[in-house]
């Protein structure tokens, strides 16, 4: 993905952007996938949700400082509102991404 989609991806007006960096490898990615698809399920239409394989997107995960995976950083107006690192429970993702759908 090119740097310059990735930023019109999260510049997304009116819509907040949950990205989600992953690794193929990684376990705790791999327990997160079924309660990311039922987020973006949930808030279809409201939310847009973007995985990224830090394997493959290298420039993204450095411009973002991803460290370990998963790292989930949400985007409202262009702008990084939160973030998390390591596996999230589904009710807590829901809590904070409620705060910014509309």
């Amino acid at each position: 993905m090119a740097k310059k989609s990735f930023q019109e991806l999260i510049n997304s007006p009116g819509m907040p952007v949950l990205v989600d960096f992953y690794a193929d490898w990684c376990g705790p990615c791999k327990t997160m996938n079924p309660i990311v698809q039922q987020v973006a399920s949930q808030y279809n239409g409201k939310l847009k949700v973007i995985k990224i394989n830090v394997d493959n997107n290298q420039a993204a995960a450095a411009q973002y400082r991803v460290q370990g995976v998963p790292t989930f950083i949400l985007f409202h107006q262009g702008q990084q509102v939160w973030r998390q690192a390591g596996a999230v429970p589904a009710h807590q993702l829901s809590q904070v991404i409620q705060q910014y759908v509309h």
